[in-house]
């Protein structure tokens, strides 16, 4: 399938506000797990087992430490991902580039992993991720080795 120019932009930035949701869709789900751990630390009642009662807290604020880090890993995506120019059409896979296959599209802003948008799979890499590194030096009509070999068709 041939796009225009116009076409391209708007799948790439498309591709980039489905990012978007799905990570703010973690800070969200995030934020609340950080706030449950915190609530069961606050309700935990001090009781003549005073051992149990420590190791409870303390299993709380673990929990919601791993969700401060998960947090602040979600943020610092979000803020990459909002910097991705979908504006620009690119010859050679970088961040922000949208590269089309013979069946399957990847997008490279975020490692989402795949993803259904519509009715189409697209794996979301990270720019720091190996394939996306492996993929960097390719055009069009080349192939590269992904579940098998793969031809790049366009990229955008």
């Amino acid at each position: 399938m041939i796009l225009t120019r116009e076409e391209k932009l708007l799948r790439k930035t498309k591709l980039k506000n489905f990012c978007e949701e799905v990570i703010e869709k973690r800070i969200a789900f995030t934020r609340a797990a950080m706030d449950n751990a915190q609530a069961a630390a606050n309700e935990e009642e001090k009781s003549s087992a005073g051992d149990k009662y420590e190791t409870s807290r303390a299993m709380s604020h673990l929990e919601k430490d791993m969700h401060a880090r998960q947090l602040t890993a979600n943020l610092q995506e979000l803020s990459a991902v909002r910097s991705v120019q979908t504006n620009t059409l690119y010859h050679t896979p970088q961040t922000g580039a949208c590269i089309q296959c013979e069946t399957i599209t990847f997008f490279i802003a975020a490692g989402l992993g795949k993803q259904i948008v519509g009715t189409e799979p697209v794996i979301f890499l990270s720019p720091q991720s190996p394939l996306a590194k492996n993929i960097i030096h390719k055009q069009a009509g080349d192939y590269f080795i992904f579940n098998g070999e793969v031809m790049i068709v366009d990229i955008y």
